[in-house]
């Protein structure tokens, strides 16, 4: 596999000349943040047909997820961070009290240095140049690592962020897990990785010999609660598409749906009629139906359906050699099957019965937290019980995958399904340290003379008052 940086030179020296380049600051000024930016912008834009095109040959994706999924996420993060750059990188000032009040006491935002993003396979440009953009906006150089299951676009990426970027700041480096672990013995200022919990693991022992700070953008079973009053046809429309999208290989996506046994009987038939009306009686003929990244995860998807005790109540088909697997729907699946044993990633979909809300909660509970957790409901009072009783990553009622569209809200697990956020301005400060700054002169001399030897209990009295927070009201 060819890599993008000078054959003669090793990874540590790669990161070492980003660090030389890095203090020599760069990548600092504003100007040269947005000029890379919009650089990033240009590279997506003049060549949006063979980032397509390799999005179809590792993935077979419909050109319409591509450009929802891939392209225009990326274009809206960046036309968003440019535009609001100028005000995130403004000094933010703070409260002060009165032993503070002549200071001027601020959060400076500064990059952190040199760091590393390890991007997956399922988007493998959307979820590669968004923390990207995170990056560049913070002011940092970056060490980049495509996914090589993704080959097509890992190619494709390699040659064109060395084409558009300051190849002085950042560097594309290729390979599968050899080379990857060779790369997390170098020291980073943070790793930003997205991808599986078995390799997160991996990744937070070779942080921790530095003591380098990490993000990590996991997943798990996210659940899929249907409860109470709800528009059946609507819901299935919902469902359908956002467990479908990318043949289900989206770590948002719901991962099983849990329901009453009347609510089961009334989705099936909704269910199904979906699925012809978006895929046809065929899908695996449908132009907008993925096909699984590689046979050796076909075949994981297929032993665990081999493995279910459930019932396959719509789908089962597949095809080895197209790395087909229709839209499957399972019933008659309990908590312990091997569908519930861990994250599906595919499109395989088991539905689970509960009695009531309660039931429901218990169950998604006693689950690891999810990166999202769904619930369609048209009682405002069940969408508020389950928010209130449960933890996930991220929340939306009604829909699927959606809420992570929006770059005003953070993106980012909690528990197992991930540590840290990003989007927008969220991923500026991920990649950003807040440095507490306080300027003082020489003023008010006898006033920090409380603070002096030999000590009294009359200059402690003082003290206390002068640092209280009752004398911090709005003192600027």
């Amino acid at each position: 596999m060819e890599d993008t940086w000078d054959r003669m030179e090793t990874q540590s020296q790669v990161v070492d000349r980003l660090r030389s380049v890095f203090r020599s600051g760069i990548t600092i000024p504003v100007e040269f943040r947005l000029t890379q930016l919009n650089k990033l912008m240009s590279m997506i834009q003049e060549n949006e047909e063979q980032i397509l095109k390799a999005l179809h040959e590792d993935l077979a994706k419909p050109k319409f997820e591509a450009i929802m999924s891939e392209v225009d996420i990326v274009v809206n993060e960046l036309y968003f961070a440019i535009a609001n750059l100028t005000s995130w990188i403004q000094p933010e000032y703070v409260s002060k009290n009165l032993a503070t009040k002549l200071d001027d006491c601020f959060v400076r935002r500064e990059p952190l240095g040199v760091v590393l993003i390890i991007g997956p396979w399922n988007y493998p440009l959307h979820l590669l140049l968004l923390p990207l953009v995170s990056a560049i906006a913070a002011g940092n150089c970056a060490v980049i690592k495509p996914s090589e299951v993704s080959a097509h676009t890992d190619r494709l990426m390699a040659e064109l962020i060395t084409k558009y970027l300051s190849q002085d700041c950042y560097t594309v480096v290729r390979g599968a897990a050899e080379e990857t672990t060779t790369l997390l013995l170098n020291r980073f200022d943070h790793i930003f990785y997205t991808g599986s919990q078995t390799v997160a693991r991996i990744i937070m022992r070779a942080a921790s010999v530095h003591l380098t700070p990490v993000t990590l953008e996991l997943g798990g079973k996210c659940p899929c609660f249907i409860y109470g009053r709800v528009d059946i046809a609507a819901a299935a429309r919902r469902l359908v598409w956002s467990k479908y999208f990318n043949a289900g290989q989206s770590c948002v996506a719901p991962d099983y749906v849990l329901c009453s046994p009347d609510t089961r009987d009334a989705l099936l038939p909704a269910l199904r009629q979906t699925l012809e009306e978006f895929y046809s009686k065929e899908p695996q003929t449908s132009p907008d139906m993925s096909r699984i990244v590689s046979p050796r995860h076909w075949t994981r998807l297929m032993e665990l359906l081999k493995r279910s005790a459930g019932k396959v109540v719509v789908g089962g088909e597949s095809d080895q050699e197209d790395k087909y697997i229709a839209p499957t729907v399972l019933v008659d699946v309990a908590e312990d099957d091997a569908l519930m044993a861990e994250e599906i990633f595919g499109p395989i979909l088991p539905i689970l019965t509960v009695e009531s809300l309660e039931e429901g909660i218990a169950l998604i509970n006693r689950q690891e937290k999810p990166l999202a957790l769904y619930v369609f409901s048209d009682e405002s009072s069940v969408v508020n019980t389950v928010l209130e009783k449960t933890s996930s990553g991220g929340f939306c009622s009604n829909d699927g995958i959606i809420h992570m569209c929006l770059p005003t809200l953070p993106f980012g697990g909690v528990g197992t399904s991930g540590y840290g956020s990003y989007h927008g301005r969220w991923g500026f400060e991920t990649f950003s340290h807040r440095r507490a700054c306080m300027l003082r002169g020489w003023a008010l001399e006898r006033l920090n003379g409380l603070r002096y030897p030999p000590y009294t209990e009359t200059k402690l009295s003082w003290l206390r008052w002068t640092t209280s927070a009752k004398s911090s009201c709005s003192l600027m």
